[in-house]
């Protein structure tokens, strides 16, 4: 059955195959930049198609992690390669695969400049993107979750606005600072716990006094990425 595939993996890393494809493509510019129009877009049309095998396989009666995929990582640091969705987060990742070939159009006619590289950018956006939602295990969330700042980076200051710059290093330094919070209160977990798997960090019986400072910790780590979209002031 197609429901016993890795539907997880493909739909997180498939754009990757698309990046991939467009990284390695030569000759005239405007061929290359046509093309690479069409391949972001079918690579993610098939993602999101991947993704609605997952959401129409979803069993909405149950409240355990689905399409749970789990293959030894890290061992001695308790650290593995861990997928997995609730009712929550396959919602996001419909979304997130839905919205990519949404903006791959929107963008068809009015990014002209280094479209290759755009389109790379939108790619591999995609998959930092699925798979922060499909992580179950804080280190690989934390990966994705970070590697989500690169592409946004290039994306803001090569494509953006007439401030793009400004916009850019403003939104990667005020991000930054809010994931340096939660790279604390992971490390924090971690060393509670003595693992990064999120179910069985869910299992455990944290302190009152340890949760609150935790929570406090997340809760800043957010503060800042929503300081960074606010309209600079205009002296």
């Amino acid at each position: 059955m197609l429901t016993d595939a890795p539907l997880l993996s493909i739909t997180t890393f498939l754009p990757l195959l698309g990046a991939a494809w467009i990284l390695l493509m030569r000759g005239d510019p405007e061929a290359v930049a046509r093309n690479a129009r069409w391949v972001a877009w079918w690579f993610s049309i098939a993602t999101f198609v991947v993704s609605l095998f997952v959401w129409f396989g979803f069993d909405r009666s149950s409240a355990d992690f689905q399409f749970v995929e789990k293959h030894s990582w890290m061992p001695d640091f308790g650290i593995s390669y861990h997928m997995g969705v609730d009712g929550i987060s396959v919602m996001f990742v419909l979304l997130s695969t839905l919205l990519t070939p949404i903006c791959v159009l929107a963008s068809w006619d009015s990014i002209r400049v280094r479209v290759k590289e755009y389109m790379v950018a939108f790619l591999v956006l995609e998959t930092l993107m699925v798979g922060t939602f499909c992580a179950l295990d804080f280190f690989a969330f934390y990966m994705f979750f970070e590697g989500v700042l690169i592409p946004m980076f290039l994306i803001i200051g090569v494509w953006g606005g007439p401030r793009r710059v400004y916009s850019a290093f403003k939104f990667f330094l005020y991000t930054l600072l809010g994931s340096v919070l939660m790279l604390v209160a992971v490390l924090a977990i971690y060393f509670e716990v003595g693992t990064t798997d999120i179910p069985t960090i869910m299992a455990h019986r944290f302190a009152p006094g340890l949760q609150i400072w935790l929570w406090l910790a997340f809760l800043a780590s957010g503060c800042p990425t929503r300081m960074s979209r606010r309209r600079p002031r205009v002296l």
